[in-house]
This record gives structure tokens, sequence and C-alpha cells, in this order.
């Protein structure tokens, strides 16, 4: 790291300009990069996405998607199960087709099911192609059957799809007021850490750091398909860890210089420590984010290769570009400043005190806590959330009701779609339609249900697929079909969350394994440690256990989910965020553990006991720590405030992960652990430190001594 620092200053100059090129082609570029993004969330070579691909080949239709469900009520005193109303119905809906619509209706079934108890109201069950190219075919759809209604009819648009676009009537800002929310948030709290104008240089190395990854995936979007959402992914973890870095770097300076250093010296001092804790935590970032890449969905692959170049183009910046600005710009910056940091924090130093001496009851005190917060995970169900809590108001909730008042259930929003043979599509509809949990089974003799010898089974489950009891019957559809010569496949919203389900989570125990390894021998090479290690791992797992359990107790079960954002129990986790939530926690929440631990070892290496070391480590990052997970709360804060129920089921459980993490375990269960114990915490017996390459860490005798009452800058003890 020396070497290095000693090199960018002494091309400065070229540096600078590197960097520059670097943002402004990132700026330049950024429209061009999402525009190549894709919004493809399929699993290819999974049954269900099989069946779906070879359904699309012949019927070109997405029936792996959630359908459109068009909802048309006739005026007071007609009925659409009357001869007229069932031919007006059947008129208006074939409008539709078109523009490239495939239909179930009470028309072409026949079905009463299909028509509501008072007999006003009927829904058609209308197969689109792919609404991610075509994202106007609906709303195109809607107004051709509005057209050919007759007169008086009212027509209405509802859906899984739409009702997770809705409004909901509960407000949500927009991607830009949620950014400008999260910006306006860090600098509050980078003003309040630095009291000077030197609080801009984390922001700038931020927007550096983002526009710089932004290119990189520029050039990945040439080899594979990136998905749209890692453009978020981007911003959020490059807002966080850039962040983070340069805190921990900036801070580092400002004590050396306060404490005599000259402003090259400094640098050169804050760089050889806070420089190799910010490259070991970009690391342990990154690995647990590539963890995504072992995934069998594109979208999630995605995801790990943008998660995992975020932070490690935040360290580049941060080794490279952040010591040239401080060199140059640093003093200028820093001149007129409200806080001075010649001493440790005396509120730090006192809390380190106080869980140091009373270390018992207070690693009791907060193992409880985050057990009684991590309790409702027990009872973690994974799926797509129930429409009840994807809008409370809006036209698609409104049409939605229609349906569901007039005695039809919700579970029709998610249908599963059965390839089948044409000369036995209705022996196929007559016996899944009595399989438990199934309301109706229907095979349309249309021309847009059949095609070269094979026939569209429609199966309307009563309970939404996301429900534990509509994820039951989809189980028993398919095993119903299983073995049955005339079912070609199947296929929807409900077989391909299965299938997704049994083949992410399924690798999930071996992602696991992989990353806590990883990071294991990581944190054992860079600490000399044995035990530090161990623990670090074990804290992130209780950390995620926290998260998990928040997500479960608020919005699968409703606990505040109301009163917060308006909606109510979502009965069920997307199943791909638990994964998102513990790719990013994981590794995010270790940035904390290694500020700590680095200030920590630290302090141990220059002659203090273990006491005296966390005392001295904890009073001189507390507040970083502190500061650092404020701003990513913010910022999910902010997050939380979008419109989509996913959305803030995700800001939900990775900003609860990370203020749990930077109070309860970094700030409390950390020097507590590390005190309790004692010299064994830098344990490295000989034989692993020649594996790991590291010279050996024997663990010295101390002698009691009274701890520090506050911790001068710059200085180990």
């Amino acid at each position: 790291m020396s070497r290095l620092t000693s090199f960018v200053l002494r091309h400065r100059l070229a540096v600078a300009l590197i960097w520059l090129a670097v943002a402004l082609a990132g700026a330049l570029t950024a429209g061009t990069t999402t525009g190549r993004m894709t919004q493809d969330f399929t699993q290819p070579g999974s049954p269900a996405q099989t069946t779906a691909e070879r359904i699309a080949a012949a019927y070109h239709v997405d029936a792996g998607a959630p359908p459109v469900v068009l909802v048309l009520t006739l005026p007071a005193g007609q009925r659409v199960d009357s001869p007229a109303g069932r031919a007006a119905a059947g008129r208006a809906f074939a409008a539709a087709r078109p523009v490239g619509a495939r239909l179930v209706d009470y028309a072409g079934t026949g079905d009463r099911r299909f028509v509501t108890a008072d007999g006003r109201s009927t829904y058609a069950i209308m197969t689109l192609p792919s609404m991610y190219a075509a994202p106007g075919l609906p709303a195109a759809a809607e107004a051709a059957v509005r057209s050919a209604a007759p007169a008086g009819a009212t027509v209405t648009l509802t859906g899984i799809t739409a009702l997770s676009d809705s409004d909901g009537g509960t407000g949500g800002n927009g991607v830009l007021v949620e950014t400008l929310i999260g910006g306006i948030g860090a600098l509050v709290v980078l003003a309040f850490v630095f009291g000077s104008l030197v609080a801009v240089l984390p922001l700038v190395m931020a927007g550096v750091a983002i526009l710089g990854t932004f290119l990189l995936v520029l050039g990945v979007t040439e080899v594979t398909d990136v998905n749209f959402v890692a453009q978020f992914i981007i911003g959020l973890i490059g807002l966080g860890v850039a962040i983070d870095y340069s805190l921990l770097v900036v801070t580092r300076w400002r004590e050396e210089r306060t404490h005599g250093a000259a402003n090259r010296d400094a640098v050169r001092t804050a760089m050889a420590h806070a420089g190799r804790a910010v490259v070991l935590s970009g690391l342990t970032v990154a690995i647990g984010l590539v963890a995504l890449v072992g995934l069998p969905m594109p979208a999630m692959r995605s995801f790990g290769y943008a998660g995992a170049l975020i932070p490690l183009v935040s360290v580049a910046a941060a080794v490279t570009l952040l010591p040239v600005l401080l060199d140059a710009l640093g003093p200028a910056l820093d001149r007129f400043r409200l806080r001075s940091d010649d001493t440790a924090s005396r509120g730090w130093t006192g809390w380190a005190r106080a869980v140091v001496r009373w270390r018992w009851p207070a690693a009791l005190a907060g193992l409880a806590f985050l057990a009684v917060l991590a309790a409702p995970m027990t009872h973690l169900r994974m799926g797509d959330p129930q429409t009840a809590s994807l809008a409370r108001s809006g036209p698609a909730y409104e049409a939605l009701r229609t349906v569901t008042d007039g005695g039809v259930p919700s579970g029709v929003v998610s249908p599963v779609v059965v390839l089948a043979r044409a000369d036995a599509a209705a022996h196929v509809a007559s016996r899944l339609g009595a399989v438990p949990g199934v309301f109706a089974a229907v095979a349309p003799d249309a021309p847009d249900q059949r095609h070269d010898g094979t026939a569209l089974v429609t199966v309307l489950p009563a309970d939404e697929s996301g429900a534990a009891a509509g994820a039951r019957t989809v189980a028993r559809i398919r095993a119903a079909a299983t073995g049955d010569p005339a079912v070609l496949g199947v296929t929807g919203e409900g077989p391909e969350q299965a299938d997704f389900r049994e083949a992410t989570w399924g690798r999930f125990p071996l992602m696991l394994g992989v990353v806590c390894l990883l990071t294991f021998v990581l944190l054992a090479r860079s600490f000399r440690s044995l035990v530090l290690p161990l623990k670090a791992v074990a804290l992130n797992l209780v950390s995620l256990g926290a998260a998990y359990g928040a997500l479960t107790f608020v919005w699968q079960d409703g606990h505040g989910s109301h009163a917060l954002w308006g909606s109510p129990a979502a009965g069920a986790i997307p199943t791909w965020l638990p994964l998102m939530v513990f790719a990013f926690l994981f590794g995010l929440s270790m940035d904390y553990e290694v500020f700590l631990l680095a200030r920590m070892r630290e302090a141990y290496d220059a002659g203090e006991d273990t006491d005296a070391a966390v005392v001295t480590g904890l009073s001189r990052t507390g507040r970083l720590v502190s500061c650092a997970a404020l701003i990513l709360v913010l910022a999910f804060v902010a997050m939380s405030t979008a419109p989509a129920t996913q959305v803030r089921m995700l800001a939900t459980g990775m900003g609860v992960g990370i203020l749990v993490d930077a109070t309860v375990v970094r700030c409390l269960l950390v020097p507590t652990l590390v005190s309790l114990f004692g010299r064994w915490n830098w344990w490295l017996p000989a034989p692993l430190a020649r594996l790991l390459r590291v010279p050996p860490s024997p663990a010295r005798a101390e002698q009691p001594r009274d701890l520090p009452r506050l911790a001068p800058a710059g200085r180990a003890g």
C-alpha cells in the first residue's frame, strides 16, 4: 500500500486525469449502458420455462408471465349470462386479439365460473407477447375492448402486473426524488462528521465510482445480458461503499494532521492503515455479491456482476484518486472546520469502557435482542406477494374487487397453463379440474388456443400462487400432469416460481458455505487470527437472521406494513428477495467489522492489552461506523418510499439489517465478545500462518491494566 501511495502521489496529475476521463466516459455512455439492459427474469432450462418457450414458438405469447385480466361490467339490468350479454361480451373481448392477445373467456368456454354471482360482470384471461418487449400492449388491448363494449359498459384491467404497477393510493416517490433524499441525507451526515468542506470528498468519490462502474458494465453488456435492476444496485451499493471507504481514509488523514503530521505524511499514514482496511473491506463485499453469479437465473447473475464491480471500483478510486485529492486539495477544504480530531470521541470512549466492564450482561442482552428479532424467520415463506398487498385502491384494485366480490377467487390472476395434445385437451381439462384447490380448468376449442396438434389448457387455482395454499395447488396440478402422455408441459407464474425456488435455494447452502469460507480465509490472513474471522462470519449470519426476521414480521405477517405504507400482510416474501438481502448485507455489514477490528488489531500490535485495544478501536471508529451506517439507512428509507411493494420489502430488509448490524452487533456484541475472548483473539498457530503466508501470531500473556480514558489521535494507545 505504501508503494502504491508513493506511485500515485508522484503521478497525481495523470491519476486525476485518468479518473476524470473515466467519469466523463461513464456519464456520456450511461444512457447507452441502461439502454442495453434487459428486463428478462426467466430461468432457462427449467421445466416451466422450457414449456413457456415452446408455447411462445407456437402461439407467440408469454405463458410463463402473469396474464392480464380484463373485467367487463354491463349496465344495470343487463346480464352477461343471457344470450345477448354473452355475445356482446365475446365481441368486446375479441377486439383485443388483433394486438396479439390470446383470450380465455365466458364466450369461448361457456363456463359460468367466468361470470360473477350477480351476472353483470365477466372476466377474460388475456395472455400477451412479452410485455417487457412491448409495454404498451395491455393498455392497447384494454382500449380495444372498451371501444367494442356495449354502451354503458365498463372495462377495467387488473392482474399481478397491473396491481404491482398501481400507486394503490399509497403515493410513492420517483427514483429522482429518492436519490435526492439519499444524497441530501448523506451530505448532512458527512457535514456532521467532518464539520468542514472536506465533507464533499466522499460524495465526489461516490460519483466517480458509480460512473466508472457504469462504464465497465457497458463492456459487460457486450458479452452477456445485464438486467435493468443492476443500475439501481450500482447506485445503491456505490453510494454506500464509496462513502464508507472515503470516510475511513479521510478520518484517519485528519487524525494524523491534527496530531502534527505534514499533509503528505498524513496521507501516507492514512493509506498505510485505513487504505489497507478499505482493500480488505472491498474484497469481502465483492465476495458476497459475486456469489450471485453461481445462480441459474441470468438476471441474478447480472446482479452479481454489477454488484461485485461497484465495491472493486470504489476501492480502486479510494486507494488512487482519494490520496491525490487529499494531497492536492485536502488542507484547503479542511481549513475552516468545526470539529477537532485530536482526541477520540468521549461518548464512544465511555460506551466502550462500559461494555468492556459489563461484558457478560452486554453480550447476553445483545444476543437475546437479536434472537427475538430473528424469531419470525422460522416461519418465513417465499413466493409472490398476494394481490391484497400490491394495491389498496385504483382501477386495477377496483377491477379485482368486482371479480372477487362476485364469488370468483383471486387465484384466477395466476393461472397454470398446460400444453396438451389437441385430441386429449378436454380430457386433460376435466382431469385437472378435479384436482383439490382448482377453481376451473378449461380447454377452449378456439383457433388461438389450438396449433399444430397441440392445445392450451388454462387451469385457474382458487388461491393465488403466492399463498401457501396456492403453492400446494400448483404442486398438485404438476403431480397430476406428470406421467400423462397427453400433457406436453406445464408453465405459468406458479410453476416458474416453484422451479426458481428449487434451483436457487437448493444451491443456497453451498453458496453460503463458499462465501463464509472465502471470507474467513481472507480475514484470517488479514487479522492473523482464527477467532476474529470466525466471530465476524458468525455475527454476519446473526445480522442476516435479524433482517429476515424483520422482513417476515413486517411484510409477511403485516405488523407495521399497513401503518407505514398502507399495505396489508403480503403472506409471502418474493423468492429472489432473501437472496439479494444475503448478497448485499453480508458484504456491506462486513465493512463495519473490518473497520473496527483493523483498529483494534493495530492497537494490540502496538502493545495494548485486549481490553484497552477494544476501547481504542471502538472510541476511534464508533462514530465512523454509526455515521456510515446512517447514510446507508437514509438511502434505504428513501428507497422505501417507492410505490412498488417489492422494492419497499427490499428496502426494509436491508435498512433493518444495516441498522441492527451497526448498532447492536458492531457496537455492542463485537467489543464484548473480543473482550471476553481476551488474548485468544490474536492467536494464529505457526502451521496455519505458513499456509496463509503471514507471520504467526502467538497469544501473548496480558497483565490487567486500567483502561484508557481517552485515546489520543493517531496513536495506538
